[in-house]
């Protein structure tokens, strides 16, 4: 399990006020040496006048990209170059917790924190501010979490649109002023060599499996093969029932609530409805405080962590699309499912170059300060998924497809 989760008490970490570094540090380039080691070596912005209207005509925005990757983060610090403008972001409080130099240039790109396990209300609070007085546009990854599908959506956290509501409730009291939001839909396009990339890996999985090598058969045919296994494997571990008439998804949502369910019963009183996601958030939000205070015994702890690991899984498990590689094979598809395959066994993959970055702004979304009655649905997440998916429809043309 990748180190998300901080043991200690959790406090709130604010913005950099001043605008001056991150406008420097784009200004000179800093940023480029992270975006490289990411692997991201072009870059292409659509739509910025989009998104200097709304900024022109001084309202409060807030930007909402889907999350493909972990270094979404970084690239958008193109769209703030070449916009130009300064912007805010929520950002997960591990990433405040991996070094001085690291934290110190999060906090000056304007990140803050935001307590994942908890109802971290200075976060919230400090999110409607800035929207309020439309001081920078703030940036907000509705999905939560990063998905690794560039294709494929997560379920979308409620979050966002109670910030921009309230945001808009009290901006218009205040000054009669606007709250939009952009979606802007990410594509990350892979411009090298597909089988070298692939093979190195499924190569050394192969080996773990005590499998021969397979580098002569198709990528795709490949890659399904050894999917299947790794789940089998899993589902093996951890006892999962297992029935031979049902679909690869059917197994995946079998084996999430065989992980999910004990643990639901345990800490939320029964069985959750909802997204994944949203059913891991609040499991966390259960399990973990404790924990990070110190409060308890080692073997209880450790009993936690445990728990913790099976909602990591459990995530990792939802985070396969039905037949991703299968119904539209191109070669970004092969090669984030190949990279999946590898962080989930060793929690880091490693990076292939030659990707090129593409980010789509959305015309904006006005938000009403009241949610309609009656929406089992949040309109304004329902606008943005809407948007998100278009974007990212839009832009799939530019993929290149697998020729075996």
């Amino acid at each position: 399990m990748q180190n998300v989760l901080i043991e200690k008490p959790y406090h709130f970490v604010p913005p950099m006020r001043a605008g001056w570094p991150q406008k420097w540090y784009l200004k000179l380039g800093l940023h480029l040496p992270t975006i490289r080691r990411q692997g991201i070596m072009e870059h292409e912005c659509r739509h910025l006048d989009r998104l200097r209207q709304s900024i022109d005509a001084g309202h409060g925005i807030l930007i909402t990209p889907n999350h493909p990757r972990t270094a979404d983060a970084m690239a958008m610090c193109f769209l703030a170059r070449e916009t130009p403008c300064n912007f805010y972001a929520m950002a997960s409080w591990h990433l405040f917790n991996q070094g001085w130099l690291s934290k110190f240039v999060i906090r000056m790109m304007g990140a803050f924190s935001v307590n994942r396990e908890g109802l971290d209300r200075q976060a919230i609070d400090e999110a409607i501010k800035i929207l309020q007085t439309g001081e920078r546009p703030l940036i907000l990854f509705p999905e939560g979490t990063t998905s690794r599908t560039n294709d494929h959506l997560m379920s979308l956290m409620e979050g966002p649109a109670f910030i921009a509501r309230t945001a808009a409730k009290r901006r218009a009291k205040q000054d009669g002023g606007k709250v939009v939001v952009h979606p802007v839909s990410i594509r990350y396009l892979f411009d090298g060599d597909i089988q070298a990339a692939c093979d190195k890996v499924l190569t050394d999985i192969e080996k773990k499996l005590t499998w021969r090598p397979e580098p002569n058969m198709p990528l795709t045919d490949r890659i399904i093969r050894v999917g299947n296994a790794l789940l089998a494997l899993k589902e093996m571990q951890y006892a999962a029932p297992v029935d031979s008439q049902t679909s690869l998804r059917g197994r995946q949502d079998n084996f999430v609530d065989h992980l999910l369910n004990p643990l639901e019963e345990e800490w939320l009183g029964g069985v959750q409805d909802g997204g994944v996601a949203q059913r891991i958030k609040s499991l966390r939000m259960k399990i973990f405080p404790d924990m990070s205070r110190n409060e308890l015994p080692e073997d209880e702890c450790k009993r936690r962590w445990r728990q913790l690991e099976d909602t990591y899984l459990a995530q990792q498990i939802d985070c396969y699309p039905e037949n991703y590689v299968g119904k539209f094979p191109s070669v970004d598809r092969l090669l984030e499912t190949v990279e999946k395959f590898e962080e989930d066994l060793t929690d880091t993959a490693r990076k292939h170059g030659n990707l090129k970055v593409v980010l789509n702004v959305d015309e904006a979304i006005e938000v009403s300060p009241r949610r309609e009655k009656g929406t089992t649905a949040d309109p304004l997440m329902v606008a943005i998924r809407d948007r998100l998916e278009t974007g990212i429809a839009e832009t799939q043309s530019m993929c290149q497809m697998y020729q075996p």
